[in-house]
């Protein structure tokens, strides 16, 4: 074919635009991968981002893995660019694998809250890695918090109480206090809040030992009526250990708890939990121990008391089998689950029981002295020869002479004259109303005759009478009697009483 300037022209201009296309594939080539210079990969990605050029996303995808292999490259930078470059490709799994090793390298935990990563927001990957960061409440963390915070509520109320044995309440406080302290704890982690509170690694952890000589030496107290001696501070050397062993770490700046939180580092981790297993174990035994003892000689121990010794037993011996499973859940890393929970919940139970106990039954927190005269109350007519069948028949003779015969209007009425009107001993007479009506001869008396009182002074047609002659009618012998028993019994004066039925 004979060359023309037509031929010529055409043969130019198409070799010309051979040359700019080649060498421009030849600069984008090399500038991709020229990351020795510090080449900036995501001007591509930037560049494609409006035109959603897949080939551009892969050159800047294999640019950055290039890259890793440099020395001296930026790997948080990089990093986070294939992070971006993956989300954008619609790839969750790797996408997700660069972020956490952002996160691993940068510390920054709200990477993962990106709005690069809303297109893979709805995969399970993503979603995942946002459980495992992101803080979150849920109904778990809500009632471990609730747990905590009624437990020291209980603790400091337990110590407010007059006429107690301060020892034991001490003990027993504080017992209920570590086991809050863990409550918290364990929702600040279950919201994930341990990534943005990094001082509250280990923060309970270091409280492992002391579980078991609280509750054994408050066992001991009140069965046996124990004194502390010096030699007992050897119980508290295997914390003291552990305090020194774990300041170290308490002492570590924020950051760098935070990197050992994300890392998964548990310095001291496995060694510490078997070793709160092992040390509840011993001191379970112990205190089971002590209990089947003090259960042989049943009548030393108020009844109430007795029944809140043994559920406790019982409490914390499901609590040490629960954080036997637990410490073998957690070895293991596996961090949900009911066999997980299980633990959490006996520990909520024996918070809850505690302070249970502590509003309805206060006596068993008061003084040991006062619960021991009640039950010499009920013992003394344990070798009293009144069957079943006759206690019950003086019973309904007594309820018969107050509330049909109106016995108690008399003001010289007394336990002797009771007890020839039941046609009993004294003894018998005393043990009926002691037993039955769980008051004393006065008590009794008096709460009929103010009952009695109540109805004198609601009625419209006796209410003309003052004070003292309701008092007489009652069987009071003075007014003064009368004011102080009607305002035990009402908490008001009878004065006070009368203007509230006119108001």
């Amino acid at each position: 074919m004979w060359l023309t300037p037509k031929n010529i022209t055409s043969t130019g201009i198409l070799y010309t635009l051979v040359f700019i296309f080649s060498l421009n594939a030849y600069c984008l080539d090399k500038e991709i991968n020229n990351t020795s210079e510090n080449v900036d990969a995501y001007n591509f990605l930037s560049s494609a981002k409006d035109h959603n050029n897949s080939r551009t996303y892969d050159l800047a995808i294999s640019a950055y893995l290039q890259s890793l292999k440099q020395k001296g490259v930026d790997s948080v930078y990089v990093f986070r660019e294939l992070a971006f470059s993956y989300a954008k490709s619609n790839e969750p799994k790797l996408a997700c694998e660069y972020i956490e090793k952002y996160i691993m390298a940068s510390l920054d935990i709200d990477f993962v809250q990106h709005s690069y990563f809303d297109q893979i927001s709805a995969s399970e990957p993503y979603q995942m890695l946002a459980d495992k960061y992101l803080k979150k409440v849920g109904w778990w963390s809500i009632f471990c918090i609730y747990i905590g915070f009624i437990g020291v509520f209980i603790s400091v109320v337990l110590n407010l109480r007059k006429r107690s044995d301060k020892v034991a309440n001490l003990l027993m406080s504080t017992f209920v206090l570590v086991h809050s302290f863990f409550m918290i704890h364990m929702g600040i982690y279950l919201m994930n809040y341990d990534y943005y509170l990094p001082h509250t690694f280990y923060m309970s952890i270091s409280f492992s030992f002391v579980y078991g000589p609280l509750i054994y030496f408050y066992f001991k107290r009140v069965t046996l009526r124990y004194k502390f001696k010096k030699i007992d501070v050897w119980h508290l050397l295997p914390t003291l250990f552990l305090l020194v062993l774990l300041l170290p770490i308490y002492f570590l700046p924020a950051e760098e708890k935070l990197r050992i939180k994300i890392y998964n580092i548990r310095p001291y981790f496995v060694l510490i939990t078997i070793s709160k297993l092992a040390s509840l174990l011993i001191y379970g035994v112990l205190v089971i121990r002590i209990y089947l003892k003090s259960t042989r000689n049943r009548n030393d121990i108020v009844k109430v008391v007795h029944n809140w010794q043994r559920n406790m037993v019982i409490f914390c011996s499901a609590y040490i089998v629960s954080y036997a499973v637990f410490a073998v859940l957690v070895i293991q890393h596996i961090v949900s689950g009911f066999l997980f929970y299980m633990q959490i919940t006996s520990m909520a139970l024996l918070v809850l029981y505690v302070g249970y106990t502590a509003f309805v039954r206060p006596g068993i927190f008061g003084n040991l002295k006062l619960l021991q005269s009640d039950q010499d109350r009920l013992n003394k007519y344990e070798k009293s020869g009144l069957t079943e069948s006759l206690s019950l028949e003086l019973k309904e003779k007594l309820l018969y002479l107050l509330d049909n015969e109106k016995i108690y209007k008399q003001n010289d009425i007394n336990l002797h004259r009771i007890s020839e009107l039941l046609d009993t001993t004294r003894h018998n007479a005393s043990q009926i109303i002691n037993e039955h009506f769980d008051l004393n001869f006065f008590e009794l008396i008096n709460t009929y005759r103010i009952e009695e009182a109540m109805k004198i002074l609601k009625s419209e047609d006796q209410r003309y009478l003052n004070i003292i002659d309701v008092a007489y009618e009652v069987g009071f012998n003075n007014k003064v009697t009368f004011n102080k028993s009607f305002k035990k019994y009402n908490q008001i004066t009878p004065s006070e009483y009368v203007k509230s039925l006119v108001a």
